[in-house]
């Protein structure tokens, strides 16, 4: 027997294989259009059974674009970001739209090009990081014609769209909280600084919340590693040796201020009576520990929610009609074990 010429399949193939026309495939596979259940089941199962994979960019050279939604962020080893890309791969799920993300390592040049790439796609929408981005970046992002969600922060000016929290109004909450505690000689930890603007926001919320309160911030250190506990311990050891008298230490994110914890406990130090900590995030790891980090939630996963839930409600028309939604989340002050002084 002859060998079969292989060729792609085709929308004649599926119907063919369904007893549909064409035009009902395409309805079916793009799901526009009014098709009968019966009519949709046919079709889905004879494209499964063939093995039929829509040709989206084909069908992009039509639309101008294909049901991706680009989704950049800073970090992937950053215990933050996964849940907010499960917020929005949930919300997309059942949408047609399928998110696929790029990384920036939270630098500038890098966003540029990695939003150059996914925007020559023609995707369906952008879901970006941060508020503030490059002139060429934010030039793309205003040329695109498509939703363009910012997240994670809004203090600033958006392109189009934004959702998350105020990093200034977090800082504040805090040393609200330092302030009632009686704490006064505070030190202030903060990693992939200054780069990481929504961390610098939150010490400049804190700093100027603390001066009103006539307290200073008695210490501090940035550096542009990563996220460890490791490096936490590192920074709690050299900063109380360098200023002993500290009595809360406030981390910008938790894993730092979880390493700071463990060094804290191995040294004898009683906390909070001695020394008082607070981290970012609210992570989950915290949950494991024996001893409950102050934190406050940044709401990661509903930023993801409500962010994919703007992008695919605009997407959903044929022209992007809207923009400007501007979602202001709450973060939430768990005090834990390490906060409140007895």
């Amino acid at each position: 027997m002859a060998p079969r010429t292989k060729r792609p399949l085709t929308l004649r193939d599926v119907s063919e294989a369904s007893g549909v026309s064409e035009m009902t495939v395409s309805r079916v596979l793009r799901n526009k259009g009014d098709v009968s259940e019966a009519t949709r089941s046919k079709v889905l199962t004879a494209a499964k059974e063939l093995g039929y994979v829509p040709n989206k960019i084909a069908g992009a050279l039509a639309s101008q674009r294909v049901n991706l939604v680009a989704v950049i962020i800073p970090s992937l080893g950053n215990m933050v970001f996964p849940e907010v890309l499960s917020g929005i791969s949930e919300t997309l799920e059942n949408t047609g739209l399928q998110p696929v993300v790029g990384v920036t390592d939270y630098l500038p040049e890098k966003e540029e090009k990695v939003l150059y790439e996914m925007l020559s796609w023609r995707p369906s929408g952008v879901i970006i990081a941060g508020l503030e981005h490059s002139d060429a970046s934010r030039a793309m992002m205003q040329g695109a014609e498509i939703p363009v969600v910012e997240i994670m922060d809004v203090d600033g000016e958006p392109v189009d769209a934004c959702v998350g929290i105020s990093h200034r109004r977090a800082g504040r909450m805090m040393a609200e909280a330092l302030l009632e505690n009686g704490y006064e000689r505070i030190g202030f930890m903060g990693t992939k600084m200054p780069l990481d603007h929504r961390a610098r926001k939150r010490f400049e919320g804190l700093t100027e919340r603390l001066a009103k309160g006539g307290v200073e911030v008695a210490d501090q250190e940035f550096y542009s590693g990563g996220s460890a506990l490791a490096k936490g311990r590192e920074m709690t050891a050299a900063m109380l040796e360098r200023t002993p008298d500290l009595d809360f230490l406030y981390f910008s994110n938790d894993m730092i201020g979880a390493g700071g914890m463990l060094y804290l406990q191995e040294k004898g130090i009683d906390v909070p009576t001695q020394v008082g900590l607070a981290g970012f995030n609210g992570v989950e790891l915290l949950q494991g520990l024996p001893t409950r980090l102050a934190t406050m939630d940044a709401c990661r996963r509903e930023i993801g929610i409500k962010a994919a839930g703007i992008v695919a409600a605009r997407s959903a028309t044929d022209t992007d009609q809207g923009g400007g939604e501007r979602v202001e989340l709450t973060p939430t002050l768990e005090h834990g074990d390490t906060l409140t002084r007895e």
